[in-house]
């Protein structure tokens, strides 16, 4: 068994499988989370199975973001593969998210991720009275996201937002509506989506999934001057009734106000608990789930997100109970 180092962790590699403990984070990454008076610990994860006819490279986000890590108990990162054991490295882009480079040698591969967490046991914050941060006192590194962006072109579907949402007061309410109208209008379903599908694809089309409500969502509040961003993660059925499908990813969306980010969810239109975040930017092309520079195959997914079950499983194996 030969001994190599990844850039923060060292890892035993057999010539199939290898497994890693991974450290929660560093001094300038880590800050503190208020979580509540209660607090849940969550088991997430998620399993990724991929065939490449060669060797490729790819950067992958599946780990919880660099402002989550105060509240990761443990986590795990499993490897399996034909060839020879993938190499990894990660690295904290400009906008938090923590991403996995990865080097994946020809055949198939599996890559497992699993984590406990802590989260807050109450929903979302509500905050009715959060006004509108006019564009001239917004801080620098938040008007990017009132710009028009890949996936959510803002400039051309102003006069449908001034005209809808132009006389409900600013602020809060505003967001509110923006949601309830991409929530109310758009019907929801698998395999109705596609990478190129953007805002106006949606508006068009009326159908999509989470990732498509909150780029239509996020295009409209930044025609009205509301700073919106782009997130997605885990979240569990907690509180909710069991959808009866498989878990996977889910997305939503931040919007500033009151000088600070509030979460809205254009999908489920509705305060929910234990959401971890994966990724944040101005849409999904910031935070893709696997970027792969040449051809590859992603052949099946599973992801976990539930109440901590009492003992730390891989993501494979736990999703395999529901």
């Amino acid at each position: 068994m030969a001994t190599s180092r990844d850039t923060s962790v060292d890892v035993m590699r057999t010539a199939t499988d290898t497994c890693r403990p991974m450290p929660v984070g560093s001094s300038d990454v880590r800050r503190a989370i208020d979580l509540g008076p209660r607090a849940i610990d969550l088991d997430i994860g998620c399993t990724f199975e991929f065939e490449a006819a060669t060797a490729i490279h790819a950067v992958m986000l599946f780990e919880p973001h660099s402002s989550e890590l105060e509240a990761v108990v443990d986590s795990t990162l499993c490897t399996v593969a034909e060839g020879a054991p993938p190499s990894s490295s990660s690295y904290v882009d400009s906008y938090g998210n923590r991403c996995r480079r990865i080097t994946l040698d020809a055949g198939a591969t599996t890559v497992s991720f699993a984590a406990r967490t802590k989260v807050s046991a109450t929903p979302d914050e509500t905050l009715d009275s959060a006004e509108l941060v006019p564009p001239s006192e917004l801080p620098d590194e938040v008007l990017n996201f009132l710009m028009p962006s890949r996936y959510c072109e803002s400039d051309q579907v102003a006069d449908l937002a001034w005209s809808t949402f132009g006389s409900i007061p600013c602020g809060w309410e505003r967001v509110q509506r923006v949601c309830d109208w991409v929530h109310d209008r758009t019907e929801f379903a698998y395999g109705s989506s596609s990478p190129q599908f953007s805002a106006l694809s949606v508006l068009d089309g009326r159908v999509g999934v989470c990732r498509d409500f909150a780029h239509l969502a996020i295009a409209l509040c930044r025609s009205v001057n509301i700073p919106a961003r782009y997130v997605f993660g885990y979240l569990p059925d907690i509180g909710v009734p069991d959808p009866g499908t498989p878990m996977d990813f889910c997305a939503w969306i931040e919007v500033f106000l009151d000088g600070r980010w509030f979460t809205f969810d254009p999908r489920n239109n509705q305060r929910r608990i234990g959401r971890v975040v994966i990724g944040r930017g101005r849409d999904a092309a910031d935070v893709a789930m696997v970027t792969s520079f040449g051809s590859l195959d992603m052949v099946g997914m599973t992801v976990q997100a539930e109440i901590h079950s009492g003992k730390l499983q891989s993501a494979s194996t736990a999703a395999s109970t529901r």
